[in-house]
């Protein structure tokens, strides 16, 4: 974490510790999410101000609970514990837990006996609507405690030992269904911790910048594969912001990209950011190498080998070129369990993205540290157009996951006309912001079509728009049924070769938000 201030989250498996990271961060305060185990050895190592035990699945008596580094209340920093992590906090101090004779779980109200620490922005007396999840319950204090608030089923709804600046409280103050939790949150940060609002998407790009001019020698160069997608146009454009012409940016055409989108990334990257930018038409290696094949899997694999090699190729070609630009996020970061801080924005490269062991490039992470709507921020305070930095996820295969059966010319050429017209429609309903994806799907299954006077047999347009927070779980969009009639009729009249278009109603799960 270095030097600026920061919150350490130690993990006990809640479905809720990502949201609260989210929270804290929402706040302008540096934070991060480290498995609930770690050593104290390692804990002074990343120096934190403030520490959070979260909640968990488990009770403290089961066989193989994690329990936290009981040396963590010996370094004097300030500590929370959220419903598993204050019946942690209590069982490792002395307290005592047991089963609730009734559990809780959803909404609560929780009365505030003592206003102080976490509960300081509250009221004696004041009744607070909470989100409660658990089996166990506090039934006696640990040395030192007090209780500071109550639920009808539990007394110590919330605990807290001033002196020490420990608190703990039974509900989830990061989750929407407690209304006034980010007061909770803030109390913890700023009453209690003593922390300021200093982590911004400016001073992000300024420690980023420093870290990557920092790491990489004068004489080196650096390797971005360009995909025109947020992450890595972002990261692009802070490590330009670093290394200026020594960053080289390789931008290849696999056929598979949306109506007009190779020349426009390259126009934007460019002109507005006067990127070093190797363009690569390698469309027709790619089609030549797909001919003939329908399987999805098979797909992937060809497109992710050619790429390889179309990568590798060009990059031979850049003198001295030493590291590899990754967009790595931070949500891949915690589900690798290797959870680190700015200290290993750079690290070596180890097959990431399949590309190869023999390039014997080292990884450069700019972003590894950031959530998917920070990275829009960093990108914002770059001065990058929202155009390029909130449009829709599109698929790494690209349009070969949307195009089912065989991939040819013919057929991308009229999906990706399709899906310009989706999208044409869906930003003129002014509805592009408000749902997750929405595009068009070409399957390979022909039915009898009138067009005229003529008969026709082509092919099937699917329409596919969803909503959702993360891309886990989607619904199909409610769009309406005017701006199907538009986006139907547009296809049909505009683009030959389909004759059938059809509305996709599937959720995710069961269904996936892709085709293939």
């Amino acid at each position: 974490m270095g030097s600026r201030q920061s919150v350490l989250i130690l993990d006990y498996g809640s479905q809720y510790t990502q949201l609260i990271a989210r929270r804290i961060r929402e706040c302008h305060v540096y934070c991060e999410i480290h498995p609930g185990t770690l050593p104290v050895e390692t804990i002074r190592r990343i120096a934190p101000q403030a520490i959070i035990l979260s909640g968990g699945p488990q009770s403290v008596y089961d066989p193989g609970a994690p329990q936290c580094d009981a040396r963590l209340f010996e370094l004097g920093l300030p500590v929370l514990g959220i419903c598993y992590g204050e019946q942690l906090m209590a069982h490792q101090l002395g307290g005592r837990v047991e089963p609730s004779t009734k559990r809780e779980y959803g909404p609560a109200r929780v009365k505030v006996d003592e206003p102080i620490g976490v509960l300081s922005r509250f009221k004696a007396g004041e009744e607070i609507s909470v989100w409660m999840s658990h089996g166990d319950r506090l039934t006696a204090l640990p040395k030192n405690f007090r209780k500071i608030a109550a639920t009808e089923s539990s007394e110590l709804a919330a605990i807290a030992d001033p002196e020490r600046r420990f608190f703990a409280i039974q509900f989830h103050p990061e989750v929407v269904h407690t209304p006034r939790g980010i007061e909770v949150i803030q109390s913890f940060l700023f009453d209690v911790a003593g922390l300021e609002p200093s982590w911004t998407p400016g001073s992000f790009v300024d420690e980023a910048v420093a870290a990557v001019a920092g790491a990489v020698r004068p004489d080196e160069r650096v390797i971005c594969g360009l995909s025109g997608g947020v992450d890595s146009s972002v990261a692009a454009v802070l490590c330009h912001k670093a290394l200026g012409d020594r960053l080289v940016c390789i931008f290849v055409d696999n056929g598979m990209l949306r109506e007009g989108e190779f020349e426009s990334v390259v126009h934007t990257m460019r002109s507005s950011f006067h990127l070093n930018l190797v363009p690569v038409d390698a469309r027709e290696l790619f089609l030549r190498e797909l001919a003939g094949v329908t399987d999805p899997e098979q797909k992937r694999k060809i497109i992710g080998r050619v790429f390889i090699e179309v990568f590798e190729e060009h990059s031979h070609r850049i003198e001295n070129a030493q590291f590899l630009v990754q967009g790595t996020l931070y949500p891949d970061v915690i589900e690798s369990v290797s959870v680190r801080g700015p200290s290993a924005v750079i690290k070596s490269h180890h097959n990431v993205g399949g590309l190869p062991e023999r390039m014997k490039l080292r990884l450069i992470e700019p972003l590894r540290e950031l959530f998917k709507d920070e990275v829009r921020k960093v990108g914002e305070a770059l001065g990058m157009p929202a155009g390029v930095l909130y449009r829709h996820p599109f698929p790494g295969p690209g349009l070969a996951v949307r195009c089912l059966g065989e991939l040819t010319e013919p057929r991308l050429a009229v999906l990706r006309r399709a899906d310009a017209i989706v999208d044409e429609e869906i930003r003129a309903a002014g509805l592009y912001d408000t749902v997750w994806q929405a595009f068009a799907v070409l399957l390979p299954v022909k039915s009898v079509g009138v067009m005229g006077d003529d008969r026709t047999y082509e092919e099937t347009c699917v329409v596919r728009a969803v909503t959702s927070s993360d891309g886990m779980t989607a619904d199909w969009a409610r769009l309406p049924h005017e701006l199907l009639a538009r986006i139907s009729s547009r296809i049909i009249n505009e683009v030959k070769g389909i004759n059938r278009v059809t509305y996709d109603i599937s959720s995710k799960p069961p269904a996936t938000i892709e085709w293939e």
